[in-house]
């Protein structure tokens, strides 16, 4: 009997952190660059006396899901989308560099240019501070040019370059805080052959009706298991009963 409540205990408790991560996902399908959380159920065999006959399940992270998110035109200069692979280096809140696909870039009240969430992007020398400008581009190679106050639209003056990495998604973990830091640690150089799209954003690549889906899914399989500790439950106090008779 205790088996069988510690396996419907153990399958419960997976699968409502399976139901978290999936959660998470839906909750993020309208995020700029987000990649989707994996997750998958492993074999977890029991250790002790006795021969390893039995083997339990885990909730585990796998990784993320690499596949591009669809790109929309936003026609704002300082929105920029990768094309295919690569990442936009940024400055993470320990200080440390890290990727992201978060495209949504802006100016800060101090001149430097962040990601939507707050983090400063990385050029050439460091995180990029743009001086007031009538005019802030950004080529395709992650250029940034701007047009400084007072002069002419057709005077453009290069300013620096957006660190583009594209280490392989391999290589790579997701950090709680969305961030994407090198497994092995340190950082990854920069590569020219990463271009990015001005005036676009790159969606969620998390699909929404798959979300929902597993959803309805863990929630079923969270009620089984449920189920299973109170029919063991009755079973217990059923025995229990005819031990009490048989005495």
């Amino acid at each position: 009997m205790d088996r069988m409540v510690y396996i419907a205990m153990v399958g419960a408790a997976n699968t409502l952190q399976a139901q978290q991560v999936n959660n998470n996902n839906l909750a993020n399908a309208d995020t700029t660059g987000f990649r989707a959380d994996l997750d998958s159920f492993l074999p977890a065999p029991v250790s002790g006396p006795g021969y390893a006959s039995r083997a339990y399940s885990e909730e585990a992270g796998v990784g993320f899901d690499a596949a591009p998110g669809p790109i929309e035109d936003t026609g704002r200069s300082l929105d920029v989308a990768i094309r295919g692979p690569g990442w936009i280096a940024v400055q993470a809140p320990d200080g440390t560099e890290a990727y992201t696909r978060r495209g949504d870039l802006q100016i800060s009240s101090t001149g430097m240019l962040e990601t939507g969430t707050g983090n400063p992007v990385l050029g050439n020398g460091g995180p990029i501070v743009i001086p007031p400008a009538q005019k802030v581009s950004i080529g395709g190679d992650g250029t940034i040019s701007i047009v400084p106050l007072g002069q002419g639209a057709n005077t453009l003056a290069v300013l620096d370059r957006i660190k583009l990495v594209n280490p392989p998604a391999g290589q790579l973990e997701k950090g709680s805080d969305g961030l994407f830091r090198l497994t092995s640690g340190g950082t990854a150089p920069a590569d020219a052959s990463v271009s990015v799209q001005s005036g676009a954003l790159e969606g969620s690549n998390v699909n929404s009706i798959d979300a929902l889906v597993k959803m309805i899914s863990n929630a079923r399989q969270f009620e089984a298991y449920v189920k299973l500790m109170n029919a063991a439950k009755q079973n217990d106090q059923a025995s229990a009963t005819l031990l009490q008779k048989g005495g």
